[in-house]
This record gives structure tokens, sequence and C-alpha cells, in this order.
């Protein structure tokens, strides 16, 4: 029967890769601009909510959901012209609908009009056999503060629908103010995890953007985020990165750059592998929660760790500082 709504985690700590940013012929990066980011490194809560709702699971048997063609992944933004803006709100829309409803859906980036005829369950409410997300709350690591503009960016990668897989459709979000209270060390085919609490009474700033390259937003200036350095561009060999894995305390722990990655946009910008004994031993290496932490070369922020490498959460893999940027739009 049609589900409640579905609260899920950020999936920090994923095993895919993320891509280079080229720069095309005329462009300029924003080293060569001599753009200066202070280079966060804590962790944040967020939430993001959905624009429509997601349907992220379709009970089994002949339901009307079934019937009329809805698929796992379809965003229902509108029911009998009426935007959808919440799991709830939707299923006040069927009772309304009096046993039949017009959904207007987004499917891969197309709009598609679905027919459906909502069925009564034992307690008599409407019901179409499917189970719906409207939004998702977790701890994610901020990588950078803009002090001119007051923008910034977190995580390296998007906030994916942990049953779909898909980039939850974004409508708004904010994040939060956040305490590590635990980890759960990484370990070869499991993915560690960082455990903490955030507060949902007091607001740091609103999102505006989840793109596959991070997530983007704006907050009141803070000068005890630190100092702004400059953006560069990463290369093989020594680095750092600053990370909160333990209370409110960023530190900045040893990490090697194995490969720089000259393809294309295909997820593979930085193969990174920690070398920091103090690291190692409270996290175990790479762990959800630590994406989005800035990474630092010569003083430089030069990208953003994003995942673990599931055979060995030593290594994992980090986007590029202008790729970053280049999908907040600045």
């Amino acid at each position: 029967m049609y589900g409640p709504k579905i609260k899920g985690l950020l999936r920090g700590g994923a095993a895919c890769l993320l891509a280079l940013l080229l720069c095309a012929a005329g462009t300029v990066s924003a080293a060569e601009d001599g753009r200066m980011l202070v280079p966060v490194g804590h962790t944040v809560g967020i939430k993001l909510f959905a624009r429509g709702v997601v349907v992220v699971k379709l009970s089994d048997g002949g339901t009307p959901a079934r019937e009329c063609g809805l698929r796992t992944g379809d965003v229902i933004v509108q029911c009998n012209g009426a935007a959808v803006t919440s799991a709830e709100q939707f299923q006040s829309l069927l009772q309304e609908s009096g046993g039949s409803a017009d959904l207007q859906v987004s499917r891969s980036g197309d709009s598609v009009t679905l027919s459906v005829e909502p069925e009564p369950n034992e307690q008599g409410v409407y019901c179409i056999g499917a189970w719906i997300r409207d939004s998702m709350a977790g701890i994610g690591t901020m990588t950078y503060y803009d002090p001119k503009s007051g923008e910034f960016g977190a995580l390296g990668h998007g906030i994916t629908d942990v049953d779909t897989a898909l980039l939850m459709p974004f409508s708004n979000g904010s994040i939060l103010p956040s305490t590590v209270k635990a980890v759960k060390k990484g370990e070869v085919g499991s993915a560690g995890e960082l455990r903490g609490d955030f507060d949902l009474t007091c607001q740091l700033g609103e999102l505006y953007a989840n793109t596959s390259s991070g997530i983007f937003g704006a907050m009141e200036p803070n000068a005890e985020l630190g100092e702004a350095v400059s953006v560069g561009m990463a290369q093989a060999g020594p680095a750092s990165i600053r990370s909160n894995v333990q209370g409110d305390e960023v530190k900045e722990y040893h990490v090697e750059i194995l490969k720089v990655s000259g393809s294309a946009r295909d997820g593979r910008d930085l193969l990174l592998s920690v070398t920091d004994p103090a690291l190692m031993e409270a996290t175990g290496g790479i762990v959800q929660g630590m994406s989005g932490s800035p990474i630092l070369q010569d003083g430089k922020l030069v990208g953003a760790v994003t995942h673990v490498l599931l055979s060995d959460p030593t290594k994992g893999y980090g986007i590029l500082i202008d790729h970053m940027l280049d999908a907040a739009g600045n």
C-alpha cells in the first residue's frame, strides 16, 4: 500500500568516482583567477527536501501504481493540477481525488502524465501502492567557504536517494551545526561511518543546489571558519586533508595523491591514500561522513575527498576544486 515518508541517510562513502574538470580553451581556472577560499573540514548536518516526491518502491501485485505505469525513480510533481510538496500532502491530495487522479511525473528529465485510480484500504484511505520519499537528512563535511560571496560547498558529490541511487530532485535544504560522537572504523568490504548529532534548532545556512559534484549554499559571514587560502591545481605527491572525526575538532592529516586523472568527466579526479597514523587509528581510513573534507597541497586548496575504495578503506577518491566551483556556478 501507499507508504509513509521515509528518511534516508547521506551516502558519504559510496564506492564510486568523481570527474576531472578539463578547462576548455579560453577559460580561466579558479587557481589562475587568484580565488581565495577557506578550507573548512568541519562536519555539518544536512537536511534536503525534494521537489515533489520520489517513488522509491512499488508494492507487489496489480496495484494502481503499477497499472498506471508509475516506475521506481519517478518524481511525482503534481496531482490533479496541484503541486506536490510532501508525502503527507500527496496523501491528502489522493484522499480528495475521489478515486481518480492525474499525476504529472518527472522521469529522466521528461514530463509524463499518468492517470491513476487509487483504491481504499481497510481504513478507507485511498492508496496507490507506491513507497515515496520527500526528504533526506544526514552528516557530511563542508569543503570550502567563500568569505567574499558567503557561499559554501560540501560533500564533493550529490545527495542521492538510498534506494534508487538517483540524484534527489532539489527543492530546498539547509545545513546545521553537528558534533561527531563516535566512529565506526572502515574495513575491507565495509565502509566505516562518522556518527554524530546535529542541532535541528539552529540553521547555519541555506542550500541552493544539489549536484553530482557537491551541494552548495550560502551562509552568514563566519570568521571562526578559518583563514582563506589560494586555490591550486592538484598533482601526484604528498598532501593533507582537513577532517572533523571527533567532537568539534578539525585536524589536518597526511595523505598521498597517487594519481590525478587526465580523462573526461567520468568520475576519476584523484586517487588518494591515507598515510597519517593518527587518522588510521581513529577511522581506519576514509569513512562515510568525511566526504567533502578539503584536500590541501603546498598550502593551497586543490580538491575534496569524495568516496572510499571498499576493497581498501585506506584509499579513496577526490574531486578537483575547480570541478566543484564549476558545478556551483562560480
